[in-house]
């Protein structure tokens, strides 16, 4: 028996950076609502079986009726409130699950591919564990709180990560059980969780300089950029 793939989209995020009454979320690019874009391509995944998606408790009618009815996302199975934190709109989300593989995707990210889905759950599957990314193009420094630069990381060594991040189902429940026994401070990501409190590796492949995620005014301006290009 093949495993479930599922997909978790986060979009509850407040968006606070964006200046706007309207959540980052659900402003619109290209006439359609941001989350549209990552909805419909996991939608249109045939590797994807079901998606779940976390949102505000009082969006969730919004995301119902504007997005997942209107647009035929048949494959969203459940909308879920998040909470206060990333890893608590995660969570929510995996309590819907119970085994297989599941990528956890922002839906602030418009611009995700299948190609990356694909490669995901094809690492998962062999290493349990995977996040997409991209090599940095500047260089980096470490600065102390007086603003002083500390440290140059080795360029060849540093990725920014992305999403989606993608695991064994059975591991990042195991990483979060293990966190809610003894919570630790600045969580960004899953992928941290499953290093620090299952001791496993996470694999890194190649995702796309185009994945962004919005996040300011200005990438709205640059997503609609590669959306015309697209």
């Amino acid at each position: 028996m093949s495993e479930q793939i599922t997909a978790i989209i986060l979009a509850a995020g407040q968006g606070r950076r964006m200046h706007s009454k309207v959540q980052k979320q659900f402003l619109l690019l290209e006439e359609k609502p941001v989350l549209y874009y990552s909805l419909k391509c996991f939608q249109d995944s045939e590797n994807v079986e079901r998606i779940i998606l976390v949102t505000g408790e009082n969006e969730i009618t919004y995301c119902r009726e504007q997005i997942v009815e209107k647009y035929g996302f048949h494959k969203v199975t459940d909308i879920v409130a998040g909470g206060a934190e990333r890893y608590d709109s995660v969570e929510q989300g995996l309590s819907r699950i119970k085994d297989g593989i599941v990528l956890i995707h922002d839906g602030a990210r418009p611009f995700v591919t299948q190609r990356m889905i694909r490669d995901s759950i094809q690492t998962a599957k062999e290493y349990g564990a995977c996040t997409v990314g991209m090599p940095v193009k500047d260089t980096i420094k470490v600065v102390d709180s007086d603003g002083y630069g500390i440290d140059t990381p080795d360029r060849r060594t540093l990725w920014q990560i992305q999403t989606p991040q993608t695991f064994r189902v059975s591991l990042i429940k195991q990483a979060y059980h293990a966190m809610r026994q003894s919570p630790a401070g600045n969580i960004t990501d899953d992928t941290m969780l499953v290093e620090q409190y299952c001791n496993t590796r996470v694999k890194v492949i190649e995702g796309d300089y185009r994945n962004i995620k919005i996040t300011t005014p200005e990438d709205m301006t640059l997503a609609a950029s590669i959306q015309k290009r697209q």
